[in-house]
């Protein structure tokens, strides 16, 4: 799509640095820079203040991503599109039947409910609970690591969604402050919310997650 736009050598492209690298590496392969910008911190998606910050002269495009079933601000960001002349492309993320949706979201509303020491996604309009992100707050024990292998070894399959943002990556490393990407990757936590979960496998979630939340510092 960058290519079929005109994008190329000398041209910049605004894109997310939390997330997978193949954005990145998408735009390098047409020939032109990915410009990292932040994100919006209940979406993970990004930031249409830090998207125009981010525009100089040499911006061509931005690259939005959808990220874990959470739709991003299409608003704003097509309305910085417009007001500077760029390309806005989208990265979406795979259809499923509405069926499994639904069960998805009933046991995302399950956990919201009952989960206690973590922060619970902002469920918002249209999410599809592709993850069930949770964030477990670093300023206390235990930090999200150590969090993620106690809930481990009670039989949780949870796992960390971003281990690397790609502005930290020796190929694309960035000297910007991307702040809410990093704070993201040090908390972010993904548990499982897959249709085929029991409700004996989601009260096993809650009970791992519940009994190491009460040592977990407020933090929001």
């Amino acid at each position: 799509m960058l290519r079929a736009a005109g994008v190329g050598v000398g041209d910049e492209v605004v894109v997310p640095a939390f997330g997978n690298v193949e954005v990145a590496e998408a735009v390098v392969l047409a020939g032109a820079l990915p410009v990292f910008a932040d994100i919006d911190p209940v979406t993970y998606c990004l930031d249409s203040s830090a998207v125009e910050a981010a525009i100089t002269p040499r911006t061509a495009a931005v690259v939005v991503v959808h990220r874990f079933g959470r739709p991003a601000d299409m608003v704003r960001l097509l309305g910085v599109g417009e007001r500077h002349g760029l390309l806005v492309l989208q990265e979406g993320e795979s259809g499923e039947p509405y069926d499994e949706i639904a069960q998805r979201r009933q046991r995302a509303g399950y956990l919201d409910a009952k989960l206690r020491g973590v922060r619970t996604p902002d469920g918002g309009d249209g999410h599809t609970y592709q993850q069930y992100v949770v964030r477990v707050p670093g300023n206390g024990r235990p930090d999200r690591d150590a969090f993620a292998r106690a809930v481990q070894a009670k039989g949780v399959d949870c796992r960390v969604p971003v281990k690397t943002p790609v502005h930290r990556l020796p190929e694309y490393r960035r000297c910007v402050s991307l702040p809410e990407t990093e704070r993201a990757a040090d908390e972010t936590l993904a548990l499982p919310v897959d249709a085929t979960l029991t409700k004996r496998d989601m009260q096993r979630i809650v009970g791992a997650c519940n009994a190491l939340g009460g040592l977990l510092q407020p933090a929001f």
